[in-house]
């Protein structure tokens, strides 16, 4: 599995590419681990409850297409990579964005395969995080920025895992660029990205 899952406006420019954020690369902190599901008894573990949930059939494209756009990527990396699809049927699917030249990259990944949404991140990745931000909302959707203690945040890596509904997650996860790394915060880069997803995602709901 790849670093991670696999992650507004002209000021974000700025504030991404100035920072240098980048996203997933071989090696780090990985997506929610798999989380039995407990029917009927959704959010647990301390999870927040999505209160105005997106239909299952946001996730149901290609996120290579469909999660960021084209004018997003370069917003975040400088410049605007083609998508690399990945699947995972324990997870889902995931497409990560690379600027080879900075070290910069992106990942966004639709946990469709466990069916525990934010649950199961708050059950599994929490305990193993050396951070751990909540946010009561993303656009109205509670989220959490997270690494592991495996990567943690001398790498630049930071993933924000987004409850679009109480058993469906989205992932969306960047590393700063190398010369940035131990300089730039990446928690507080990822949530921006975050939002970019959750802006298509509304989008393509109809909201």
């Amino acid at each position: 599995m790849r670093r991670s899952f696999l992650a507004l406006s002209g000021a974000v420019v700025a504030i991404l590419v100035a920072a240098g954020c980048s996203g997933s690369a071989p090696g780090a902190a990985v997506s929610s681990p798999i989380s039995s599901p407990t029917a009927g008894a959704l959010p647990h573990s301390g999870a927040p409850k999505v209160e105005h949930p997106l239909p299952a059939s946001v996730l149901s494209g290609d996120p290579c297409q469909e999660a960021l756009k084209p004018d997003q990527v370069e917003q975040i990396l400088g410049i605007a990579p083609e998508g690399k699809r990945h699947d995972n049927p324990a997870l889902g699917t995931a497409c990560d964005w690379n600027n080879d030249t900075t070290g910069a990259a992106a990942t966004v990944g639709y946990v469709t395969q466990v069916h525990d949404g934010l649950s199961a991140v708050y059950k599994n990745t929490k305990p193993l995080s050396s951070v751990w931000r909540e946010f009561p909302s993303i656009q109205g959707f509670p989220a959490a920025a997270h690494t592991t203690i495996s990567s943690g945040t001398q790498g630049g890596f930071c993933q924000v895992s987004i409850g679009i509904s109480d058993s469906l997650s989205v992932d969306a996860s960047l590393t700063v660029r190398r010369a940035k790394i131990g300089k730039a915060d990446a928690c507080e880069l990822a949530p921006r990205v975050a939002d970019m997803v959750v802006t298509n995602l509304r989008k393509k709901a109809g909201m």
